[in-house]
Protein backbone atom coordinates (compact mmCIF):
# COMPACT_ATOMS: atom_id res chain seq x y z
CA UNK A 1 0.00 0.00 0.00
CA UNK A 2 3.12 1.88 0.50
CA UNK A 3 3.79 2.94 -3.02
CA UNK A 4 -0.27 4.19 -3.56
CA UNK A 5 -1.32 7.86 -4.20
CA UNK A 6 -3.51 8.16 -0.93
CA UNK A 7 -6.49 10.96 -0.62
CA UNK A 8 -7.91 11.70 2.72
CA UNK A 9 -11.12 12.63 3.02
CA UNK A 10 -13.25 13.82 5.68
CA UNK A 11 -16.09 16.05 7.55
CA UNK A 12 -15.10 17.22 10.69
CA UNK A 13 -17.25 19.52 13.09
CA UNK A 14 -16.51 22.36 15.39
CA UNK A 15 -18.05 23.86 18.11
CA UNK A 16 -19.84 22.07 20.94
CA UNK A 17 -19.32 17.81 20.72
CA UNK A 18 -20.44 15.45 22.57
CA UNK A 19 -17.93 14.10 25.63
CA UNK A 20 -15.17 17.01 24.90
CA UNK A 21 -16.94 20.33 24.82
CA UNK A 22 -16.65 23.48 23.01
CA UNK A 23 -13.64 22.58 20.12
CA UNK A 24 -11.84 24.33 17.54
CA UNK A 25 -10.51 21.93 16.18
CA UNK A 26 -12.89 18.52 15.30
CA UNK A 27 -11.95 15.20 16.17
CA UNK A 28 -12.06 14.05 13.08
CA UNK A 29 -9.29 16.07 11.34
CA UNK A 30 -7.14 15.46 14.45
CA UNK A 31 -7.25 11.74 13.17
CA UNK A 32 -7.19 12.90 9.37
CA UNK A 33 -4.10 14.81 9.91
CA UNK A 34 -2.88 11.53 11.60
CA UNK A 35 -3.63 9.47 8.93
CA UNK A 36 -2.22 11.72 6.31
CA UNK A 37 1.21 12.37 7.85
CA UNK A 38 2.02 8.44 8.26
CA UNK A 39 0.64 7.45 4.74
CA UNK A 40 1.94 10.58 3.27
CA UNK A 41 -1.44 10.98 1.41
CA UNK A 42 -3.61 14.02 0.41
CA UNK A 43 -5.82 15.85 2.72
CA UNK A 44 -9.11 17.12 1.86
CA UNK A 45 -11.75 18.53 4.01
CA UNK A 46 -15.41 17.96 3.07
CA UNK A 47 -16.89 21.51 3.88
CA UNK A 48 -20.52 22.92 3.25
CA UNK A 49 -20.74 25.79 1.08
CA UNK A 50 -23.34 27.72 3.50
CA UNK A 51 -22.06 26.30 6.87
CA UNK A 52 -25.55 26.38 8.44
CA UNK A 53 -25.29 23.90 11.50
CA UNK A 54 -25.89 24.76 14.90
CA UNK A 55 -22.85 25.22 17.21
CA UNK A 56 -24.94 23.65 19.89
CA UNK A 57 -24.25 20.00 20.19
CA UNK A 58 -28.47 18.87 20.74
CA UNK A 59 -29.53 21.15 18.00
CA UNK A 60 -26.53 19.98 15.85
CA UNK A 61 -28.18 16.27 16.55
CA UNK A 62 -31.28 17.07 15.39
CA UNK A 63 -30.15 18.82 11.90
CA UNK A 64 -28.32 15.86 11.59
CA UNK A 65 -31.21 13.27 11.85
CA UNK A 66 -33.13 15.33 9.18
CA UNK A 67 -30.88 15.33 7.04
CA UNK A 68 -30.21 11.33 7.59
CA UNK A 69 -34.29 10.40 7.68
CA UNK A 70 -34.56 12.92 4.20
CA UNK A 71 -31.30 11.29 2.83
CA UNK A 72 -29.97 15.32 2.10
CA UNK A 73 -26.98 15.93 -0.29
CA UNK A 74 -25.67 19.09 1.22
CA UNK A 75 -24.02 21.59 -0.92
CA UNK A 76 -20.76 21.15 -0.57
CA UNK A 77 -18.24 23.93 -1.16
CA UNK A 78 -15.41 22.73 -2.79
CA UNK A 79 -14.04 19.51 -4.71
CA UNK A 80 -10.72 17.85 -5.60
CA UNK A 81 -10.08 18.06 -8.81
CA UNK A 82 -7.54 15.14 -9.21
CA UNK A 83 -9.72 12.39 -7.80
CA UNK A 84 -9.05 10.06 -10.23
CA UNK A 85 -5.58 9.80 -9.71
CA UNK A 86 -5.83 8.56 -6.25
CA UNK A 87 -5.52 4.86 -5.72
CA UNK A 88 -6.75 4.58 -2.13
CA UNK A 89 -9.31 6.98 -0.73
CA UNK A 90 -9.62 7.05 3.55
CA UNK A 91 -13.26 8.19 3.97
CA UNK A 92 -13.76 9.62 7.57
CA UNK A 93 -16.36 11.63 9.87
CA UNK A 94 -18.17 11.93 12.97
CA UNK A 95 -20.85 9.37 13.64
CA UNK A 96 -24.15 10.66 13.25
CA UNK A 97 -27.16 8.55 13.55
CA UNK A 98 -25.32 5.61 13.13
CA UNK A 99 -23.23 7.16 9.64
CA UNK A 100 -21.17 9.52 8.45
CA UNK A 101 -22.61 13.09 7.87
CA UNK A 102 -24.55 13.31 4.66
CA UNK A 103 -22.37 16.07 3.17
CA UNK A 104 -19.73 13.37 2.72
CA UNK A 105 -22.58 11.24 0.43
CA UNK A 106 -22.46 14.46 -1.30
CA UNK A 107 -18.70 14.11 -1.86
CA UNK A 108 -18.99 10.45 -2.87
CA UNK A 109 -21.79 11.10 -5.43
CA UNK A 110 -19.66 13.37 -7.24
CA UNK A 111 -16.97 10.79 -8.34
CA UNK A 112 -16.13 7.37 -10.27
CA UNK A 113 -15.17 4.81 -7.31
CA UNK A 114 -14.49 2.11 -10.49
CA UNK A 115 -11.00 0.99 -9.26
CA UNK A 116 -10.26 2.48 -6.01
CA UNK A 117 -9.63 1.22 -2.37
CA UNK A 118 -11.82 2.59 0.30
CA UNK A 119 -10.84 2.96 4.56
CA UNK A 120 -13.57 4.20 6.63
CA UNK A 121 -12.39 6.06 9.23
CA UNK A 122 -14.40 7.62 11.94
CA UNK A 123 -14.14 9.44 15.41
CA UNK A 124 -17.32 8.10 17.72
CA UNK A 125 -18.31 8.17 21.86
CA UNK A 126 -19.26 4.56 21.85
CA UNK A 127 -20.45 3.28 18.43
CA UNK A 128 -17.52 1.95 16.91
CA UNK A 129 -17.62 2.07 12.83
CA UNK A 130 -21.66 0.97 12.97
CA UNK A 131 -23.06 0.34 9.69
CA UNK A 132 -20.69 2.59 7.67
CA UNK A 133 -18.71 0.57 5.85
CA UNK A 134 -21.30 -1.35 4.78
CA UNK A 135 -23.05 2.25 3.68
CA UNK A 136 -19.78 2.62 2.01
CA UNK A 137 -19.37 -0.20 0.20
CA UNK A 138 -22.82 0.72 -1.50
CA UNK A 139 -22.68 4.15 -2.32
CA UNK A 140 -18.84 3.65 -3.77
CA UNK A 141 -19.05 0.27 -5.64
CA UNK A 142 -15.37 0.30 -4.77
CA UNK A 143 -12.87 -2.57 -2.65
CA UNK A 144 -13.34 -1.89 1.48
CA UNK A 145 -10.63 -2.37 3.66
CA UNK A 146 -11.27 -2.66 7.60
CA UNK A 147 -11.68 0.71 9.04
CA UNK A 148 -10.46 2.83 11.72
CA UNK A 149 -12.66 3.74 14.52
CA UNK A 150 -11.06 6.27 17.02
CA UNK A 151 -12.60 8.03 20.27
CA UNK A 152 -13.55 11.63 19.75
CA UNK A 153 -12.61 12.01 23.19
CA UNK A 154 -9.34 10.67 22.87
CA UNK A 155 -8.79 12.30 19.54
CA UNK A 156 -9.16 15.42 21.35
CA UNK A 157 -7.37 14.79 24.80
CA UNK A 158 -5.06 12.48 24.27
CA UNK A 159 -3.43 12.92 21.02
CA UNK A 160 -0.18 10.61 21.71
CA UNK A 161 -2.96 7.65 22.26
CA UNK A 162 -4.91 8.43 19.49
CA UNK A 163 -1.80 8.16 17.12
CA UNK A 164 -0.79 4.92 18.35
CA UNK A 165 -3.84 3.93 18.14
CA UNK A 166 -3.82 5.01 14.36
CA UNK A 167 -0.47 3.90 13.69
CA UNK A 168 -1.79 0.38 14.77
CA UNK A 169 -4.47 0.19 12.76
CA UNK A 170 -2.73 1.44 9.46
CA UNK A 171 0.35 -1.06 10.12
CA UNK A 172 -2.22 -3.95 10.07
CA UNK A 173 -3.78 -2.95 6.82
CA UNK A 174 -0.59 -2.60 5.08
CA UNK A 175 -0.05 1.50 5.69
Amino acid sequence: MRNKKILVVYFSKTGEQYSVGNITEGNTAIVAKMIAEQTGGSLFEIKLKNNTYPVAYTALTEVAKAEKNSNARPEIASDVSDFDSYDVVFIGGPVWWEDLPMAVYTFIDKHDWSGKIVVPFLTHEGSGLTSVPNNLKNATGAEMLDGLAIYGHIAQNERNKAKENVVNQLNKLGF
